[in-house]
């Protein structure tokens, strides 16, 4: 930051000093000393400059013992304004998001600053080195979490992994089917026992290496060194083999029906064989990681992609500060089916996105309380109820959810549900008016945090916060027995579902017993082996199983809302309905 301006900010947000703007304040050069951290002589220089470009006046004291006056002759905001925005025009987006985070800004103020922020993403084509460059520039507001493939929990860094990396086949949702990718064909035994995958020639790494079998064989390994969470998923794998450099044979110990889904989702991702997690991600993926830190990700087109490379020549992710995140601008967009020409390049495009998945409430069964009892779960269903909570705060909470498949909710004839039968279910329960802990997201959740609260207070029932940030700590053990999270799923749907079941580290492994795990372990043990008809049925009968039982509450389905202010072309979902950046591309004029 400017030191002007950092002088100027120090004294105009210091509280000790209670400065208002045109009115004379009585201070002494050593109050002024401890406000901007600097001798007293140096304070002298700094009020002498200030007052050149007339940020205050000063009038010293004459003589020992007599206070001086300073008057600010702008206010806090006009000058984080103006500072802003000459950071902006100067392209120092750095120190302008660390500028909203580092003061007090009243809340008017920060939705125009960030309203100027967010203009200036989307895209941008500079020349440099004498070739037109597109840039892409977004932003996210919160930071980046773990983009390792064995451990990432998030729906936004697993699809960023996707974008530089890559996975023997894909998944096409709309059909059903599996697409090649690092392999270029494959093929099984009649009894799904032995599988072999083809690879494609000259794939290189973003270090220039080329990819060979031995590459994906590591990846699998590591799966097993690590204790990957889902491992549970590759338990059939007897044996990987690598024949030659350009294919590899998996030997199973079963029968395995589902084994191409294993390796088409993010986990199997294809890592050179001495990945090193402590350094920067290499993949064979369409954009290479060029910059990270925690305030930005650049992103660079690979000019050796194995596939189509991508006509954007970079992306850059902006992260903000907790400070001054806010959820009402530029986003990484999931997009439905889109007109290349709807609007015109000056006007935003709004974009809705359902997402598959749904918000839900579980029951911390390692606590004691009243929410071992039936009835409190069912007086909390009633509490908890999906019609009204999207009735009552409706933004992106779109329809209400008995299951994470919108198309299963569908089918319900839903009706709300009146408060009066859960204050029966809650005398029942045994409840004696203690407080119950609510875990949510900080931010995120806290308008839902709250309406449970009113609601639960209606039947006598005390609800409390434990507010967390869930994506830099993303299961937390903790000690409420109430827990508000959100699932989203895969485009594979099938395996999204039996990896939230089997994954023994998210939240629903964190907070049930051994005892309900085993259950659904039982009805789930044969899955792999099944078709898809069979496997959907399991999954149904899985869901049955905690929505009978009150063991999780599902809430409602949520839409993935974003704002892009360029006309933008090819635009094509990926993973969870984001945006494929590796299909968009700007029409210059």
């Amino acid at each position: 930051m400017d030191t002007i301006y950092t002088h100027f900010l120090r004294l105009a947000d210091a509280e000790q000093l209670v400065l208002k703007l045109n009115e004379p304040v009585r201070v002494t050069i050593e109050m002024l000393s401890d406000v901007l951290c600097c001798t007293p002589r140096n304070v002298k220089f700094i009020l002498r400059k200030l007052e050149e470009q007339h940020f205050i006046h000063w009038h010293p004291g004459r003589g020992r013992g007599h206070h001086s006056e300073l008057t600010l002759l702008r206010s806090l905001n006009e000058a984080l304004e103006v500072h802003f925005t000459e950071l902006l025009c100067k392209g120092k987006l750095k120190e302008a998001i660390e500028l909203i985070g580092s003061v007090r800004i009243d809340e008017v103020l920060r939705e125009k600053l960030m309203l100027t922020l967010h203009q200036q993403m989307g895209f941008h084509s500079h020349l440099e080195t004498g070739s037109e460059q597109d840039i892409l520039r977004m932003l996210r507001s919160r930071q980046l979490g773990d983009l390792d493939p064995v451990s990432v929990y998030t729906a936004f860094e697993t699809y960023l992994l996707g974008q530089v990396c890559s996975t023997l086949i894909t998944y096409d949702a709309d059909t059903n089917t599996f697409l090649p990718a690092l392999a270029h064909t494959w093929e099984c035994s009649s009894d799904h026992r032995e599988w072999v995958f083809y690879l494609r020639k000259g794939v290189r790494f973003h270090d220039g290496r080329v990819m060979t079998s031995q590459d994906v064989q590591a990846s699998l390994n590591r799966l097993f060194e690590i204790n990957c969470s889902s491992l549970w998923l590759y338990r059939d794998i007897e044996r990987a083999e690598t024949v030659g450099d350009y294919a590899i044979r998996f030997v199973l110990k079963q029968t395995n029906r589902f084994f191409l889904h294993l390796f088409s989702c993010i986990r199997m991702t294809v890592l050179p064989a001495d990945y090193d997690s402590n350094k920067t991600l290499v993949g064979t993926g369409p954009f290479q990681i060029t910059e990270m830190s925690e305030e930005v990700i650049k992103l660079t087109a690979f000019d050796s992609y194995y596939g189509i490379r991508p006509h954007l020549d970079q992306v850059h992710i902006w992260f903000l500060p907790e400070h001054a995140s806010y959820d009402g601008y530029y986003d990484l967009p999931g997009a439905d089916h889109l007109s290349l020409s709807r609007s015109s390049p000056e006007q935003p495009q709004f974009i809705d996105y359902p997402a598959l998945g749904c918000q839900y409430m579980l029951f911390n069964f390692h606590v004691k309380g009243c929410h071992h009892h039936p009835a409190f779960r069912q007086a909390m269903r009633i509490v908890y109820d999906s019609v009204t909570l999207v009735n009552d705060l409706g933004k992106n909470r779109i329809t209400p959810a008995s299951s994470f498949l919108p198309w299963r909710s569908a089918a319900e004839n839903w009706k709300a549900r009146a408060l009066d039968e859960a204050k029966a279910l809650l005398e029942q329960s045994g409840y004696q008016g203690e407080p119950f802990l609510l875990s949510h997201k900080k931010n995120k959740d806290a308008d839902v945090a709250e309406w449970l609260q009113k609601r639960a207070r209606l039947i006598g029932l005390n609800i409390e916060f434990e507010p967390f940030d869930d994506y830099l700590d993303v299961v937390k053990a903790s000690h409420a027995p109430l827990i508000l999270r959100e699932e989203i799923l895969e485009d594979d749907w099938q395996y999204g579902m039996i990896h939230f079941f089997k994954n023994n580290e998210n939240c629903l492994h964190q907070y049930l017993t051994p005892e309900i795990q085993s259950i659904l372990d039982d009805v789930l043990a044969p899955f792999p082996q099944l078709p898809h008809d069979g496997r959907t049925e399991l999954l149904e009968r899985a869901e049955a199983l905690l929505r009978e039982n009150g063991w999780l509450l599902t809430g409602c389905h949520m839409n993935k809302k974003a704002e892009l202010h360029q006309s933008i072309y090819g635009m094509q979902t990926s993973e969870f309905g984001f945006l494929d950046i590796s299909k968009l591309w700007i029409k210059n004029p």
